[in-house]
């Protein structure tokens, strides 16, 4: 690896109306090195992205990238020194071909005519130079994620970028569209490539990284060898605290089954059959597509049954919608917390209260102010939402307080189910941890948990039994003597 540091960062804070987002923070990355950015949420990673690409500018400070030094950046520059970011959501106009997303606003011309061809050859180049094999012509829309991800790579390699920043790419990604996407990273380090690495997979940053670097609460912690640190200190220096390096245990389940399914069936499901346990985390294991989500959605309401059973704390269940289903006890913390889960413009308490806005009536015509106010502190205190106000919108909370807002709103309307599906995709490890144990909180109050969640070691950590789906239907069943990843795997990958 070359000792040159192409990027030395001077002193640089930024504050928000007293706000301290970066705090006098220095360090340096080396020419060609992979260098990973860790820290929780808030930490300050984002906000340097930001200055660095020219989003934003710094209140103080400076940086220096390949010999020049800037006291502010702005996107033209960023791009013309090679600077480039890759984010999880992407930038690319899905109705246009690959070549056409990646020489959009400085096509190729011949004479004043769009030389098609040509941009057709060159992306064929870029795609051998990373070796990789993607139609130009093909529409960006109809490429897997892993392919759009990596044509957002091939534009910034064609803009002439040298130094890339990565925001949590991989979070989007199947488990073989990462191993594919970790491929095309590798290969443009070995082209000379520099790269920043986000990612709350501290796996990745293991496997990847030559270097990381850490923050916590806007300062800088630590920089150190990836091969000096192991995963429990790589915790504790983004947390500022030691982290049980397990997963909470439950209290012994009931025998008790607060809910049955029999042969549920729809469009995406094939008589799929299970039950609940009071006070239980059921897990659900599979792959992107086995039918775990519509599983969740057809409980919730959200999703037509066509046929099947559901009994319900010994009663006929079957949900006519969201409303009747959280009537019944059922709710669902979704995927995209952001889309589906929350209002972002809207405010904690709103979001907390809008799934019991009866409750919250008086005299059937205006909100009792005082009862939604109270409602909401309970449910910030208690599952220690950090927010500078209920008032706060939630658009401006981290993904772990966004995500315990969904569970707040959850928690509100008193349910006896709760389903999490996929609950710390996004968020960062202390997050992670305060999730699990308000989730085992959950189960030691006789509430019971089906829970979603593709990040194997939390699939095994945290369920009480693990459920298996294939193609739309239950594959296998394993009780917790009996996890073990291969298995989990093999009947993931099994033909029902």
């Amino acid at each position: 690896m070359s000792a040159r540091s192409i990027l030395k960062v001077n002193h640089i804070s930024k504050y928000y109306s007293g706000v301290k987002a970066l705090d006098d923070v220095s360090f340096e990355i080396q020419e060609g090195e992979m260098h990973a950015l860790c820290g929780e949420n808030g930490a300050g990673k984002s906000t340097l992205i930001k200055i660095l690409t020219g989003a934003i500018r710094p209140t103080s400070g400076n940086f220096e990238f390949d010999g020049a030094t800037y006291t502010e950046m702005n996107p033209g520059k960023a791009m013309e020194a090679g600077i480039r970011a890759i984010y999880q959501e992407f930038t690319l106009v899905p109705y246009l071909s690959v070549a056409d997303n990646l020489f959009f606003g400085r096509e190729p011309v011949k004479g004043i005519i769009r030389d098609r061809k040509k941009a057709e050859e060159e992306t064929r180049k870029l795609c051998e130079s990373i070796g990789i094999s993607i139609d130009p012509k093909a529409k960006v829309e109809s490429l897997g994620i892993a392919q759009q991800q990596i044509v957002e790579i091939l534009k910034a390699v064609s803009n002439k970028a040298k130094f890339f920043i990565m925001d949590e790419p991989t979070a989007p990604l199947t488990v073989n569209e990462t191993e594919t996407f970790f491929k095309i990273i590798r290969q443009l380090k070995e082209n000379g490539a520099t790269i920043i690495f986000i990612s709350h997979r501290l796996e990745e940053v293991f496997e990847l990284c030559d270097r990381v670097t850490v923050f916590c609460d806007g300062k800088f912690v630590v920089t150190k060898d990836v091969k000096d640190v192991d995963r429990k200190q790589l915790i504790s220096y983004m947390v500022g605290r030691e982290l049980a390096d397990t997963y909470p245990e439950g209290d012994m389940a009931s025998e008790e089954n607060i809910l049955e399914v029999k042969g549920l069936t729809n469009s995406k499901l094939k008589d799929v059959s299970f039950y609940l346990k009071k006070g239980e985390v059921l897990g659900f294991g599979g792959l992107v597509g086995a039918g775990r989500t519509e599983m969740a959605r057809a409980l919730f309401g959200a999703d037509p049954v066509k046929k099947g059973e559901l009994i319900l704390k010994g009663k006929p269940y079957s949900p006519k919608n969201p409303s009747n289903a959280l009537a019944h006890g059922i709710g669902l913390i979704p995927e995209d917390r952001k889309t589906q889960g929350l209002i972002m413009e809207m405010s904690v308490e709103g979001n907390t209260t809008i799934s019991i806005l009866k409750q919250m009536v008086t005299n059937h015509i205006s909100l009792n102010k005082k009862k939604e106010h109270e409602c909401s502190r309970k449910y910030i205190e208690e599952l220690k939402i950090k927010t500078p106000s209920a008032g706060q919108l939630v658009k401006n909370l981290s993904g772990g307080n966004q995500q315990k807002v969904v569970l707040a709103k959850m928690m509100a309307a008193d349910c006896d189910v709760l389903i999490f599906d996929e609950p710390t995709r996004g968020i960062d490890v202390g997050a992670k941890q305060e999730i699990y144990t308000l989730m085992r909180e959950i189960t030691s109050k006789g509430k019971s948990i089906i829970m979603i969640s593709s990040d194997m070691p939390e699939l095994i950590g945290m369920s009480d039994r693990i459920i298996v789906m294939s193609n739309g239907s239950v594959s296998g069943e394993l009780n917790r003597g009996e996890f073990a990843q291969e298995t989990i795997l093999e009947y993931a990958s099994s033909k029902v």
